[in-house]
């Protein structure tokens, strides 16, 4: 029976940065996800590695410095992934929302009657903390632009007095830095002798003694067990699931999580792709709420809202009310873009793991994570609450030394200086797209790819492409058919399954037969 494995619950980037930590720290480390990897918010979010302006307005300063130092090392350790990109924010007043700051900040119960916009003071103040903790000088610092100058997002003049801008960083793939984590874990532990591995759609449970834990295909509780095995500690980092986890374990839980859903679309509409001139937008919709307006790949994404959501997050869509309001926002700022909801090519929306408070507002819950221990479980487990995509790499590392402490040992080394290794898969998606046949062969060999849909969403990413058809789609499956990875007999019906997917999930419907 295996001993002295570290269960890590989740395929997600907090968890694959915790299984890369470990592995580091000469621990043998099991990953296992319900579904496939980066299945979650990892592979919904807003794709920025940023410090997080807005919760200045909330007092998290260090929550700030972190995200910033955070953002500073996954530009240099993730160049492939992570590129510089420059904001700007469109101001309409000059001491608009400066109450409302200044409630924010003291924690004080003032609600201003209708929404007013943040004026181009309040938004210097923040700029200025913003550059101060950003103390590496490694990206710009803010400037003040006026509409209409060279090299400016043409906003609307009758909106914008001014623009303030500040520097921050994209990731185009977050879902390939799960992917990229976990491929240096696999190295690390290959060339340390550990026992590392990664089990997707398989379900754990804990056995009837509170120790030990059973492996199965994932939906189907009664099949013969993968694996029997004692963990020596358990991480449950299944994000927005984590709550579902701990039940299913089962583990004796409050209730951890309360997460917020939010929707992004993505357009292909050029005259909007012009106005930008290459640059993000930061800007508020009608209720004040910060909209991005940012280019990804060749068209431009839009989010993000931030709603109560109560259910399975699997079925989390965004809402026609949800595009309606993006939209709006686009418009108030880029009215000149003319943009409709015929231009959206594809929407998607994920469920913030965010940590279970009686907050007045979802804006007002924080994004710093959490370690809970399970006391009553007879296996030390840790279950990691809320976060971020830029603090994944600093979270990995706390967790490691926690679990690490747990068992009486010292995390000796981290990874604040380790490069993320990228794969050749990378090099096709970003040098070489034509090469994108080769890209899915080395995928469907090398990166624990079980379906047609995990290549498509989830290491190719072409859901966020214009040029999906069926037929692509069929090459594709015939890949996996090659690799074994498929039967040649199901290959209409994962076809079917992965349309229909894409049209009920994320609203794209796929270009004709050429």
């Amino acid at each position: 029976m295996p001993e002295n494995r570290i269960l890590i619950l989740g395929g997600g980037i907090n968890g694959a940065t915790a299984a890369r930590e470990l592995v580091l720290n000469g621990q043998n480390v099991w990953l296992v996800d319900t579904a496939d990897l980066t299945f979650g918010a990892t592979a919904y979010s807003s794709r920025l590695i940023h410090g997080g302006l807005r919760y200045l307005e909330f007092a998290e300063f260090s929550l700030v410095k972190e995200s910033l130092v955070e953002r500073g090392r996954l530009l240099k350790l993730a160049p492939h992934l992570v590129k510089p990109l420059r904001l700007f924010i469109p101001v309409r007043n000059s001491w608009g929302g400066f109450t409302a700051a200044a409630g924010k900040f003291l924690g004080l119960p003032i609600a201003p009657k209708k929404t007013v916009h943040r004026g181009l003071r309040v938004v210097q103040v923040g700029l200025w903390l913003y550059d101060r903790y950003a103390r590496t000088g490694d990206l710009p610092a803010r400037s003040l632009h006026r509409p209409g100058e060279s090299g400016v997002p043409r906003v609307n003049p009758n909106l914008a007095r001014r623009l303030w801008a500040y520097s921050d960083a994209q990731i185009t793939f977050p879902e390939r830095m799960v992917i990229d984590f976990l491929a240096d874990a696999r190295r690390l532990a290959a060339e340390k002798g550990l026992d590392f591995r990664v089990f997707t759609y398989t379900e754990a449970r804990l056995a009837a003694d509170g120790r030990t834990i059973e492996l199965r295909p994932a939906g189907n509780s009664t099949a013969e067990p993968i694996e029997v095995f004692e963990p020596a500690a358990i991480i449950n980092a299944t994000g927005a699931w984590v709550d579902d986890t701990l039940r299913r374990l089962p583990a004796p839980s409050r209730q951890l999580m309360g997460g917020t859903k939010g929707s992004h679309f993505l357009t292909f509409n050029p005259r909007l792709g012009e106005l930008l001139a290459g640059h993000g937008i930061y800007t508020e919709a009608s209720d004040g709420r910060p909209v991005f307006i940012l280019p990804l790949l060749e068209g431009t994404l839009v989010g993000t809202t931030d709603i109560p959501f109560r259910g399975d997050p699997r079925a989390a869509v965004a809402s026609e009310e949800e595009l309606s309001y993006l939209l709006a926002a686009v418009s108030d700022v880029l009215p000149d873009a003319g943009l409709s909801r015929g231009d959206i090519a594809m929407h998607y929306c994920g469920v913030r793991p965010l940590p279970f408070v009686d907050a007045r507002t979802p804006a007002a819950i924080t994004r710093r994570h959490q370690l809970v221990w399970s006391d009553e479980c007879r296996v030390p487990l840790v279950s990691l609450v809320g976060g971020k995509l830029t603090t994944c790499r600093s979270l990995a590392e706390e967790t490691a030394a926690a679990v690490l402490g747990k068992r009486g040992m010292t995390a000796e080394l981290n990874s604040r200086d380790r490069p993320i290794p990228r794969t050749p898969v990378d090099d096709c998606l970003f040098e070489e797209p034509t090469a994108w046949a080769s890209a899915a062969q080395w995928a469907a060999e090398h990166e624990w790819v079980t379906r047609l849909e995990d290549l498509v969403e989830r290491r190719l990413m072409w859901h966020l492409s214009p040029g999906l058809s069926r037929a692509r789609l069929s090459e594709l499956a015939d890949i996996l058919i090659q690799q074994g990875r498929l039967d040649a007999r199901e290959k209409a019906a994962a076809i079917e399954r992965c349309t229909n997917r894409l049209q009920s999930h994320f609203g794209i419907v796929l270009n004709p037969e050429p």
